[in-house]
């Protein structure tokens, strides 16, 4: 049985109380702000939160809090911290607590539960959370004694933080909160682990692959763009005149303007950048994790020679054999291959005609005047109004492959693009996240009309909280991604359409500005307007989705000349 929590054998106690103590390791941690919504059974810790350095964003869900905490640590580097009560408010955190592992992105996850003196039985609210956050957690425990504070917190942080990222989920039962913690309880000291260097011998064996190739190709993943390996990373590809592309997640790791990049792989059918692939022997995968996408896709008679670059070893999959593993610090190894491989290879005709078609689509659709709006019309305005360094974030939907394929990003993090998990709905939240970790940056949210309207509530937190952003609806009145899988699969879509409200009307209901666009000519200077104010605004744009079938009709067309 566990300890009682106000049990003297667990040391002599103190006035500090279990809340006051989870707050002060917070704070040692480095956490500046905590995303949630208090309940009966926490409130002790919201009291402490209120005494402290560290700012309470309350919110409106428990999901948003989830994927605000998301964001911010796929920014930052450091977990994002998210709190609610028990039972239903700490079943709504799993959503994004999924979505950060899966993302791997670091996230702590901090929940109330019942008191340990009824947790052995039925009761009220009562719910098992640490099986039910295990399978989409690095780790998932309960709290059951003031004395083990200190250290669950620092496992937390150091688990969630460490290669593979991902989110930790800690129980704290009422009675544990509000027990006096023992006396002299302190937050752990935080270590910052060291960077390794690569193996010269695993170098070596790379070089030689290398050696009995004539066509590589680079993929750069989310590990690359977690690493800071993209200097290192236009290094490597300079020194050895090899191209670029990259996955959905690792989009401006490379920047998308220097002449070896192909874009971002990933798209639902073989577009442009998959030809890069189709002609090459071999890939050297920097930061790639498999759940970006499957590598089939890429390598689908599996037999292309693969070099890992990462800090910890590959999935096994059929499609990804690798034939050399470099488990270590990235930016080091890209360095020390340069330097090891030694000779440029020559550069193939073809990625030229890549970078070629995927620049013709998007000013194309920079010059398509139609109205509703064409997607790429809509991408090409929303890259002539974002500096280099502003952020977007890509909700999922249609519209997710349209910016994905065309939108030009030039630095990390600037792109965000959920394709672990692929939730809906996370962009919103997170971009009062996104302004909170980078306030010197404009923040966008591109997200489609299915997707608004199940987290926007939290237009409210952002008014509230005097957060700036711009949020653009591509409007469709339906589900558009499920129409068009069902317009290729089925020939026809069905039960995928609905009614939106008012945007304008919505908008202004929350204290926030709200536009609708009425002609393509519209769109480009509203969104510069909204950007340049203080304030949230909601920007809703009509988009005409039959440009998707006539997309996929027309990848599926190409041949191994793309002609």
């Amino acid at each position: 049985m566990p300890a009682d929590p106000a049990d003297p054998a667990d040391s002599t106690v103190s006035s500090q109380s279990t809340a006051e103590l989870i707050v002060a390791c917070l704070e040692s941690e480095g956490v500046r702000y905590v995303f949630g919504i208090p309940g009966e059974e926490n409130i002790h810790l919201i009291q402490a939160l209120a005494g402290s350095s560290i700012r309470y964003v309350l919110v409106r869900h428990e999901q948003a809090a989830s994927f605000m905490a998301e964001v911010y640590g796929r920014l930052t580097g450091k977990a994002g911290v998210c709190s609610a009560t028990l039972g239903p408010g700490a079943i709504n955190l799993l959503l994004g607590v999924a979505d950060a592992t899966t993302n791997s992105t670091p996230v702590v996850a901090l929940s109330a539960q019942v008191g340990l003196n009824r947790f052995h039985k039925e009761s009220h609210q009562a719910v098992d959370l640490v099986p039910m956050f295990a399978p989409v957690t690095k780790w998932s425990a309960q709290v059951t004694t003031p004395g083990a504070v200190a250290e669950m917190v620092r496992k937390a942080f150091k688990l969630a933080q460490s290669e593979r990222p991902g989110a930790v989920y800690l129980a704290v039962p009422e009675d544990v909160e509000k027990a006096p913690a023992p006396e002299g309880a302190r937050p752990l000291v935080v270590n910052v682990p060291r960077s390794d260097e690569p193996s010269r011998r695993q170098l070596a064996r790379a070089a030689e692959v290398l050696a009995g190739v004539a066509n590589p190709i680079i993929l750069a993943g989310h590990g690359a763009v977690r690493a800071g390996a993209g200097p290192a990373l236009v290094a490597l590809a300079e020194a050895l005149n090899v191209p670029v592309a990259t996955t959905f997640h690792g989009k401006g790791v490379f920047p998308d303007d220097h002449p070896l990049a192909l874009g971002a792989v990933g798209f639902m059918r073989h577009d442009y950048v998959n030809f890069g692939f189709d002609r090459a022997d071999a890939i050297i995968a920097v930061g790639y994790e498999l759940q970006e996408f499957d590598p089939v896709r890429i390598n689908p008679e599996a037999d292309k020679k693969i070099i890992h670059i990462h800090r910890f070893p590959a999935e096994v999959d059929a499609h990804y054999e690798v034939s050399v593993g470099l488990q270590s610090d990235i930016p080091l190894t890209l360095a020390a291959l340069a330097e090891t491989v030694g000779r440029p290879f020559t550069p193939d005709l073809g990625e030229q005609r890549i970078r070629e078609r995927l620049a013709t689509e998007l000013a194309r659709g920079a010059a398509d005047d139609r109205f509703p709006l064409s997607p790429a019309r809509i991408v090409a305005d929303i890259r002539s109004v974002l500096d280099r360094e502003d952020i977007v974030l890509v909700d999922t939907g249609a519209l997710k492959m349209w910016m994905a394929r065309l939108y030009p990003t030039y630095a990390p993090n600037t792109c965000l693009i959920s394709n672990g998990l692929s939730t809906m709905a996370w962009t919103l939240p997170g971009a009062l996240a996104a302004k909170l970790a980078r306030p010197e940056r404009r923040v966008l949210v591109a997200t489609g009309d299915g997707a608004f309207l199940m987290n926007s509530q939290e237009i409210e937190t952002a008014v509230r909280e005097a957060i700036s952003l711009v949020v653009l609806v591509w409007v469709d009145d339906a589900y558009g991604l499920i129409s068009w899988k069902m317009d290729l699969e089925l020939g026809e879509n069905m039960d995928t359409g609905f009614h939106n409200p008012d945007f304008i009307a919505y908008a202004e209901s929350f204290g926030a500005r709200g536009y609708m666009i009425g002609s393509a000519a519209e769109l480009a200077p509203t969104l510069a307007e909204a950007l340049a104010s203080d304030g949230v605004s909601i920007i809703a744009c009509p988009v005409d989705y039959r440009a998707n079938l006539a997309l996929t009709d027309a990848l599926g067309e190409l041949d191994e000349h793309m002609s």
